[in-house]
């Protein structure tokens, strides 16, 4: 087969906006290579997020893939321990651990001022030394985005929690964890953890590193738990197709490892804008000649997003296109390449939290005939051949696969 590259560009859809004289931010960036990719194939609209499910990355990346989250979802904290090699027991279960910025009774920042991974790692090791024992244990993940693990079957899952990134502003004791059931366990885990918030929050509030922050990481927030996850892997779901997938965050590795996909660091991938988009490109042109697909996934766009700031999202949309697919297609000039693009999910910069809407795509390959499309946008993929499509359709598609 040929070579496939996907390029997953992390909450870029968006609303019309009024200041960009009724256009999104991707129609008003300047964007010269994902907009080939639409003229030179065709467009459509894909849904990532359906109705019961979180509004949340993994959920939207899993359905990219072309897995039911009706069947695989097992929430985000298993995949971000799987990233990490964290091992998880049948009693074991995982949570994502934001470090978030609070100010009194409200949650300011889900990101803790974007902490650093060199300020993040103390803090989380930290906690642990203070605070790690029989019935759990915090791991340091990458900035903000850290585990916790609860050892035990006293412990539930089965608990309503809120996205601290769709929360801020808002006060924290209306956001507190509460048991999804009338199980003693899931009683038991919601105030469990909502006492070791409160508790935590003094030692993280009078740590040396958070004395030096404007906005200190000073809470611990978690969320999206689950078991140890089992998926079928793309190898096999696709006819033995080879793949490999490029990050700079646990959730995308986890899901990746999952699915048997290899996983590919790229030194200096950051996950906000300040990454290495060069050295992801040029990860993903190599990855090309050892697996026929290579899932390469920047998060940029979706920090600016969730900060609400226009302009830098608009900078880290061009500069994924000019610098990281750009050097990419420079790179594979003359190669019978599958070029796909596309958002996870819309996060409206206006809104600042992630939306349910089908974002747009476009495919470029020799079995993708043109639809005339004449750039890549919301409102323009709306109108592309390729339709509204859902379920494991657009990576079949992608990968014309027939299976």
């Amino acid at each position: 087969m040929n070579k496939t590259i996907l390029i997953l560009t992390d909450g870029m859809a968006d609303d019309q906006l009024p200041e960009l004289g009724e256009k999104t931010p991707v129609e008003y960036a300047n964007t010269p290579n994902m907009d080939w990719i639409a003229t030179e194939g065709a467009c459509g609209t894909f849904l990532t997020l359906p109705d019961g499910y979180p509004t949340s990355s993994d959920v939207a990346n899993m359905s990219v893939l072309g897995y039911d989250p009706a069947r695989h979802y097992t929430g985000r904290g298993p995949l971000e321990a799987l990233s990490q090699g964290i091992e998880m027991g049948a009693d074991d279960s995982a949570w994502r651990c934001n470090l978030v910025y609070a100010d009194g009774d409200i949650l300011v920042d889900y990101s803790g001022g974007h902490i650093d991974n060199v300020d993040a790692k103390i803090l989380m090791e930290d906690l642990g030394s203070e605070f790690n024992c029989d019935e759990f244990t915090f791991y340091p993940g990458v900035s903000y985005r850290n585990i916790l693990m609860l050892h035990g079957d006293q412990f539930s899952t089965n608990i309503e929690y809120e996205k601290p990134d769709a929360s801020q502003g808002k006060r924290i004791k209306d956001l507190l964890l509460k048991p999804a059931d009338n199980s003693p366990a899931a009683k038991f885990t919601a105030d469990f953890l909502n006492d070791l918030m409160y508790k935590t929050r003094s030692f993280l509030e009078n740590h040396p590193v958070n004395k030096k922050r404007t906005h200190s990481a000073n809470m611990i927030w978690p969320w999206s738990p689950g078991k140890k996850p089992q998926l079928p892997s793309f190898r096999k779901k696709y006819g033995n197709v080879s793949g490999a997938i490029i990050s700079a965050v646990d959730v995308i590795f986890g899901l990746g490892k999952c699915l048997g996909l290899e996983m590919i660091k790229v030194p200096g991938a950051t996950g906000f804008i300040d990454t290495n988009y060069e050295g992801k490109a040029d990860a993903a042109v190599k990855a090309l000649d050892h697996y026929d697909f290579v899932y390469l996934h920047v998060e940029a766009v979706d920090e600016c997003s969730h900060l609400g700031d226009l302009d830098l999202k608009i900078k880290a949309i061009e500069d994924i296109d000019k610098r990281m697919i750009g050097r990419v297609r420079e790179k594979l000039a003359g190669r019978d390449i599958t070029y796909a693009v596309l958002p996870d999910h819309p996060v409206p910069v206006k809104r600042r939290i992630h939306t349910r809407d089908p974002v747009p795509f476009a495919i470029s390959g020799k079995h993708i005939q043109k639809d005339g499309c004449k750039y890549f946008s919301e409102i323009e993929a709306k109108h592309g051949t390729l339709g509204y499509l859902t379920g494991d359709s657009l990576m079949k598609l992608i990968l014309n696969c027939r299976k």
